[in-house]
């Protein structure tokens, strides 16, 4: 400013009192009628909705992870794209919980205390799921865990649910494939110890298995860090079991393969969900031909949204086959913003009593029905390790579940990768 400016201010003092009053009212009265805007029930709210979503993204199982996140970050898109929620975004807060449990408690935390989001997705394991879940239960946060199929996730409290089934379901799958299908009558088990996924879906296959007549005729344990299974699975030899059950993650899955195949045992191995991951093939190679696993869904499935999704996914993601983790996560967003849709409302308790009666919600994965314990009955598939790919084979529904196919979504344009 010139001193000659300078020199004019006193000429005009009356001026100046005058406009610095106006500069303080000013603010006020903007602010107030920011305020009587806000307060008029006519006027509609714009603001994002905040979800928050955490898994395993650098850590042992970041594959599982970052395919969640991928689903959530879809499911988001084509939601924002469409109008949103009467109007409404979604903004998603993504935090990484490097696949310990302790982190993933933190990232709860975070997600709930700082971030102030309205409700929570977990992807990855059972054992992260369940480490985030006593936070969002104990502040009335909906969590949702798209693949974390341990029983005791949602028994922690009823704020807590799963768009995936359980291991009892997926245990009793695998044994009634086994003994129906391939004929076996023995079998042998190789589990992660210090996994609940693993000993849980050890369980529920046991038990299945030989209350349809079949035997165990050896049982093996190992942890997450080894890397040389031959004794166990020299053990497993001299039982002469028909199949194989390892019910593990794809890190450990492959390493065995691999070793076993290179001690001539060639019986078929079996596994569950935790084997789905583009690694397992660059890890386990060719040792895996002739395996067979349970899953949520197939991307050969010929349906109508299967196939919808499928395209979307490939077109987002550089041509990338969406795994189970992202259908699932993809399904749990859905479903989540189906739930704040028909309850008209953010706040955590309209939101859980939706989600509690969830009937014939049609994702990706099937229909979706969440029952009393608030775990999703839905069927599961079988599919057969060939070649580098995951072959349908046939789908295993519970008891009682009507034959239903699901509808396809409106159609949503593919959102490109930035």
């Amino acid at each position: 400013m010139s001193r000659q400016r300078l020199k004019d201010f006193p000429r005009h003092s009356k001026a100046l009192s005058w406009l610095a009053g106006l500069i303080l009212i000013l603010p006020l009265a903007l602010n107030d009628a920011c305020k009587q805007q806000g307060s008029n029930p006519n006027s509609p709210d714009r603001s994002t909705i905040k979800i928050g979503y955490y898994g395993d993204l650098s850590g042992p199982t970041f594959n599982f992870g970052e395919s969640a996140k991928n689903g959530v970050l879809m499911a988001v898109e084509e939601i924002n794209q469409a109008g949103g929620i009467n109007g409404r975004r979604f903004d998603l807060v993504i935090e990484d919980d490097e696949g310990r449990p302790d982190r993933a408690a933190k990232s709860a935390g975070k997600l709930i205390d700082h971030d102030k989001v309205i409700a929570v997705i977990a992807g990855g394991t059972s054992g992260n799921s369940r480490a985030g879940a006593p936070k969002a239960q104990v502040a009335k946060i909906p969590l949702i865990a798209p693949s974390a199929t341990d029983p005791a996730v949602t028994q922690i409290g009823d704020y807590i649910f799963r768009t995936c089934f359980i291991d009892t379901f997926q245990g009793e799958v695998m044994a009634k494939f086994a003994f129906n299908t391939l004929k076996a009558r023995k079998a042998a088990i190789l589990l992660d110890f210090n996994s609940p996924y693993s000993r849980g879906l050890s369980d529920f296959f046991e038990l299945s298995f030989t209350r349809l007549g079949g035997q165990i005729t050896n049982k093996q344990l190992y942890t997450l860090n080894d890397g040389d299974y031959r004794g166990q699975l020299n053990a497993i030899r001299f039982s002469n079991p028909d199949v194989i059950y390892i019910p593990g993650y794809y890190v450990n899955v492959a390493l065995i393969s691999k070793q076993a195949k290179e001690m001539g045992i060639n019986q078929p191995l079996l596994g569950g969900d935790g084997w789905d991951a583009p690694e397992l093939w660059e890890l386990g190679g060719d040792s895996l031909n002739g395996s067979y696993i349970s899953n949520h869904y197939s991307a050969e499935d010929p349906s109508p949204v299967i196939q919808q999704f499928v395209r979307n996914y490939k077109l987002l993601y550089g041509n990338l086959t969406p795994d189970a983790h992202a259908a699932l996560a993809y399904d749990a967003m859905r479903l989540l913003a189906d739930a704040i849709q028909r309850t008209g409302s953010t706040e955590g308790p309209k939101i859980q009593e939706a989600l509690a009666h969830v009937k014939d919600f049609p994702g990706v994965t099937g229909l979706i029905t969440i029952n009393q314990e608030r775990n999703a009955i839905k069927p599961a598939v079988i599919l057969k390790l060939q070649d580098r790919a995951y072959v349908y084979q046939e789908t295993i529904k519970p008891d009682g579940l009507a034959s239903m196919s699901p509808t396809p979504p409106p159609k949503a344009k593919p959102v490109k990768a930035k």
